[in-house]
């Protein structure tokens, strides 16, 4: 496996049956097809993920969809290659340059959204170091799952995934003694 990085204009243009020259049209460079192909993906993660969840009033019914669409996402959306997000985040974490820095900006964003996520789930508000342990234990169990799952063949992930993240719930939702 390549990878984004490893995916040139001529095998785009292979796959879609256009010539190097029709790709350019599109894109002038490699890299820019590379940062087209990162902001869609994080723009469909955002579509199936956050979009079903926001009109929703923030706290924990609204963790608990995005916690599903999460799973959704990784286990339905891309059922024969796992996440992109994480593949993408494998690949580039030890790779600087603008590629990575969007993708970084991207996760940035969305893991400030959790945060603030979580720290709606009970009154007074979670302390930020509160949420962000919360949120990474969401995204621990996200990416568990997928282990779980993909790696292990384990037909129980998803409940076992569902039952982390609702202690995880019921365990922030309590105030502090």
């Amino acid at each position: 496996m390549r990878g984004l990085t490893g995916v040139s204009l001529a095998d785009l243009a292979e796959a879609v049956g256009l010539s190097k020259s029709g790709i350019f049209k599109h894109f002038d460079s490699k890299e820019d097809m590379h940062m087209a192909v990162v902001e869609a993906v994080m723009d469909r993660f955002a579509e199936v993920i956050w979009k079903p969840a926001e009109a929703l009033t923030p706290g924990r019914e609204r963790l608990e969809v995005i916690f599903e669409r999460w799973l959704h996402w990784a286990e339905e959306e891309w059922p024969d290659s796992g996440c992109p997000v994480t593949a993408l985040s494998v690949e580039l974490d030890d790779q600087p340059g603008p590629l990575r820095d969007l993708l970084h900006k991207r996760l940035q964003g969305w893991r400030k959204t959790m945060v603030r996520e979580f720290r709606a789930l009970r009154d007074p508000p979670l302390s930020e170091a509160e949420a962000q342990a919360a949120y990474f234990q969401m995204k621990s169990f996200v990416l568990g799952h997928s282990d779980s799952r993909r790696m292990m063949g384990d037909d129980d992930a998803k409940r076992s995934a569902n039952a982390a993240f609702e202690a995880l719930l019921d365990r922030t939702c309590r105030a502090a003694a």
